[in-house]
Formats: C-alpha cells, structure tokens, sequence
C-alpha cells in the first residue's frame, strides 16, 4: 500500500536534511504509528505521504501512485486529518463538511452520521469558532472521512480529547481498519500507539530506528518477571520471581497460598521504555 526506499528531505535554507534515508513499507488494512518526540521528522514524512511536500529524494509510493507524479485523482483515495484542525471557524460543523464534500466526484459519506459518530450531533449548527480543541479535533476527523477513503493520515488524533471522547476515537479508528482501510497515525503518545497499531516506527533525528509490533517490542525489551504485592503482619511486601519454570517456583506457592495478594503482573517494558533504551531519547 506504502513504500518509502531512501527517503531524504531538507527544508529550503536548511542545509541538514530533516529526513535522512528513510525506509519502511505499510501494508494494506495496517494501522501503522509512526512516534518520536517534536521535531524527530514524524510531521515531515507525513507530509511526503499526503504530497504536501516535494523535492525529496528516494522513492515514495501511496496506494499504487508515485508521488512524483500525482494527479487530482490521488486525493480522491486519501484522507488527512492534521493535528491543528483546519477548518473555516465562521462556518457550523455541517457547512464546514458540506464544503469539504464538494471537493470530491466520488460518492461521500452522510455529515450528519459522522457527526453523530464523534457525539457532536447536536452541535451541527454551531459556529466552529465555538468548539473547544477536543470538539475541533473530532470534527477533522469527521472530515478526513467524508470522502470514504482508503488510506487515511491522522497527526495526534486524539490530542486534546477527554478520556470518554478518547476511547470513543480508538473506537472510531478500528472500525474503520476493520472496513479494510489502511491508516498511518502520527503521535508521541504511546499509549495511543499502544492500543491501536499493528506496527510502529520509531524516528529520531530524521531515521528509522526500529520498526515492529509493539506487543513484541515489549517483550523482547521488558524482563521476565513475575511481581507480587501481598499483605503480612508487618504491612505490604513485593517480591520478584522468574517467570522461567514458575508453575513449579515453591516460595511462589507458597506466598499465594498463605497471604493475601494485593497485586501480580509480569514485567514487560511499556513501549515508552522500549523507545527510550533504543533511542537514548525521550519523547518530549
């Protein structure tokens, strides 16, 4: 669906390139994340993908079209949602999507459903300059969907949002990779990343540090180990015991025999460990 081979940018003025040799390829009904902190090239590359940004280097393919020689037809497949929402503040919500459905000759969506998707059906007829950031955010996400697209590019998708509209939005997002849609996300937050990627690119100073399956980044990353938490006379104690050979670990069954257990997880590394111990970097 994606290919990107020895991708380099540099921004006019700028002799450093902010991406510098970038691969990595996006299958079809893949929900891909691409995370780093502000300023790693995430935002750059995205721009490349949605042909915003020319006079790159390498070679860049978007749903079977080179991006070197896009037509008007390429932004009939693709939808974007970019992370300051734009959007014309004196027009409501519905004439602010009956403009954008204008654009397009293919067949759209119905405003008011996806209105009614996101909760803001009963602010179709307010003024967006009156919107909060999380009602803006969840109204350019209604718009990068009007047109039914295949492929759809989300920068910080949920910034802004409440935890309610939060989980709403993961909702919104998987139902539309279970539709066969192909999505790239661009975002810092992990947890975002976590809950809705099938794979992640890491980026830090315009490269690819590592692409993979978060579930399996963690566990190669983390340790394995089982941690308990369990009530004693003295008060609450926390052991550690190796997850190797556990069913058969006698000081552990002993503890869930005779105490009271207050908690017990295994210790795979979050995904924002995993980023930090591959990149030296944090994500602000």
């Amino acid at each position: 669906m994606i290919r990107v081979n020895d991708l380099h940018f540099a921004y006019p003025g700028n002799p450093q390139d902010t991406l510098r040799g970038l691969n990595f390829h996006i299958k079809d009904g893949e929900i891909f994340g691409f995370l780093g902190p502000s300023g790693a090239g995430k935002s750059t590359t995205q721009k490349i993908l949605i042909g915003n940004l020319k006079n790159y280097k390498g070679t860049v393919s978007v749903n079977s079209h080179d991006l070197k020689s896009i037509t008007p037809d390429f932004y009939e497949s693709i939808g974007v949602a970019f992370e300051t929402p734009n959007l014309y503040s004196k027009f409501t919500a519905m004439e602010n999507l009956a403009f954008f459905r204008s654009f397009y000759s293919n067949q759209t969506r119905d405003p008011k459903e996806l209105l009614a998707a996101v909760g803001l059906e009963g602010d179709a007829n307010t003024r967006v300059n009156d919107f909060s950031k999380g009602m803006k955010v969840r109204l350019n996400f209604c718009r990068s969907l009007l047109h039914d697209p295949k492929v759809i590019f989300l920068d910080e998708p949920t910034a802004g949002l409440d935890p309610v509209n939060l989980r709403k939005m993961e909702s919104l997002i998987l139902a539309e990779k279970a539709q066969g849609k192909t999505i790239c996300i661009t975002t810092h937050d992990m947890h975002v990343a976590d809950t809705l990627c099938d794979r992640v690119a890491f980026i830090v100073d315009g490269n690819v540090n590592l692409i993979d399956v978060p579930r399996e980044l963690k566990l190669q990353h983390g340790e394995r180990l089982l941690e308990i938490e369990y009530r004693i006379h003295e008060g609450l104690k926390k052991e550690s015991f190796s997850l190797d050979n556990i069913a058969s670990n006698k000081a552990l069954q002993l503890i869930l025999d005779k105490h009271y257990i207050e908690t017990i997880h295994s210790r795979e590394a979050s995904l924002e460990d995993v980023f930090v111990k591959t990149t030296g970097r944090n994500l602000a």
